[in-house]
């Protein structure tokens, strides 16, 4: 089994799994209707983006685990996305969580469109296209509610001082993100860090408002430590699954 690349399709694909997971809690509680049915959609590409990768890790494994058996019967600790997805929150935090992850996900996806690996490339060639669009919606609505008024400023800069703290493990390479690199089979994170640094210092410019610089950087969920909150979004997400398992429509 080629364990970097398994590791890797699982990090992209717990990414948008457990996002989409996130976006759905606001399906009926978003504070208008044209923003509830765009997360809805929103969270459908990344669910869709999810079943592509973890549909190959489950091949790469070559244990006949598929998606729906990676998604729904792993424990926390096999999971492999990066804390920032996972976090919970208000409205604000909700936006301001998808713009973090966009900022980090278009150049990420873009990058691996010349993977080495041939499946890779076609996944990210598809999702590409769809991260482009989630990247246009977040960035304005940052800006819409950064330089809006005061109460809305304020629940953005509140959101973005919660969140900073976790972009740092996005663009933080280790050993698995390193071997692919130097096999051409994913880009080197200093790029996408690079992208990603560009894109939100000229977003916050223009939303007014400022990151945290001096945040202390959290990380571990590429390696399977997740925060508390993780658990009982896990548990939401696979309770059907486990409590009858092989159910079929």
């Amino acid at each position: 089994m080629d364990k970097d690349l398994f590791e890797f399709t699982l990090r992209m694909g717990d990414n948008a799994l457990i996002l989409a997971q996130r976006n759905a809690a606001w399906c009926g509680h978003a504070p208008a209707l044209e923003e509830d049915i765009a997360m809805a959609n929103v969270g459908l590409d990344l669910l869709g983006q999810a079943k592509l990768w973890l549909t190959l890790a489950g091949e790469i494994e070559g244990r006949g685990r598929d998606a729906d058996a990676l998604a729904y019967f792993r424990d926390a600790r096999a999971f492999r996305n990066c804390l920032l997805v996972e976090q919970p929150g208000d409205y604000a935090a909700a936006l301001m969580r998808q713009f973090l992850f966009d900022a980090w996900h278009l150049p990420m996806l873009s990058e691996l469109t010349t993977s080495s690996e041939p499946r890779v490339a076609e996944i990210a060639g598809k999702a590409v296209k769809e991260a482009e669009y989630h990247l246009d919606r977040s960035h304005d609505l940052i800006v819409r509610l950064g330089d809006g008024h005061a109460e809305s400023h304020a629940r953005m800069q509140a959101a973005l001082d919660d969140l900073w703290r976790f972009v740092g493990e996005l663009t933080t390479p280790d050993v698995v993100d390193e071997a692919l690199r130097a096999r051409a089979a994913a880009p080197d994170l200093a790029s996408v860090k690079a992208e990603f640094d560009r894109v939100t210092d000229a977003t916050l410019r223009e939303a007014t408002l400022a990151a945290p610089r001096d945040a202390t950087m959290r990380k571990g969920g590429k390696t399977g430590y997740h925060s508390e909150e993780f658990g009982y979004a896990l548990a939401e997400m696979q309770f059907l699954q486990r409590a009858y398992p092989g159910a079929a429509w």
